[in-house]
């Protein structure tokens, strides 16, 4: 083995070591511990576009440019990324929402959007919002769903 080739193996090595860690951080957020810092005076603000049709519809725009890439289009999440549509977000106030936007919760991996406008981050929580809590259906639910759906389409052939 080479130089160059041991650099880059220790190097892969710190990345694996790195993205193993933000996992680890991205995991522990799942609890909802991020609440505790939200003080008090945002948990009482309110969203002045809330329940307006053109600011959902706004929202979904901005939610599509800015947060489907991580929280995916039907805002469900994906492995470590948690899924807003969840009882726990949707239950969140206005305000502890619009102080995670403002502020992130980077050791989980949630940056800041505080450069959007306060009205577009809003926008955003009023989409969220109004899409309502969906809880993913069980690993068992899933497996029989699947068994039911190759039983019947072998009928169907």
């Amino acid at each position: 083995m080479n130089l160059q080739q041991a650099s880059r193996k220790r190097r892969n090595r710190g990345y694996r070591l790195a993205a193993g860690l933000a996992a680890l951080l991205v995991c522990m957020g799942a609890d909802g511990s991020w609440l505790r810092h939200v003080p008090a005076s945002y948990r009482r603000k309110t969203n002045p576009y809330a329940g307006q049709a053109d600011a959902i519809a706004a929202g979904r725009r901005l939610f599509l440019d800015h947060c489907a890439q991580c929280h995916q289009r039907d805002a469900m999440g994906k492995g470590k990324r948690p899924s807003l549509r969840s009882a726990f977000v949707q239950h969140a106030t206005d305000g502890e929402l619009f102080w995670v936007l403002r502020n992130g919760i980077l050791s989980r991996g949630m940056p800041s959007w505080s450069m959007l406008p306060e009205p577009e981050r809003w926008q955003i929580i009023a989409y969220v919002k109004s899409l309502g809590p969906v809880t993913r259906p069980s690993e068992h639910e899933t497996s029989a769903a699947n068994a039911r759906f190759s039983a019947a389409s072998r009928w169907r052939d």
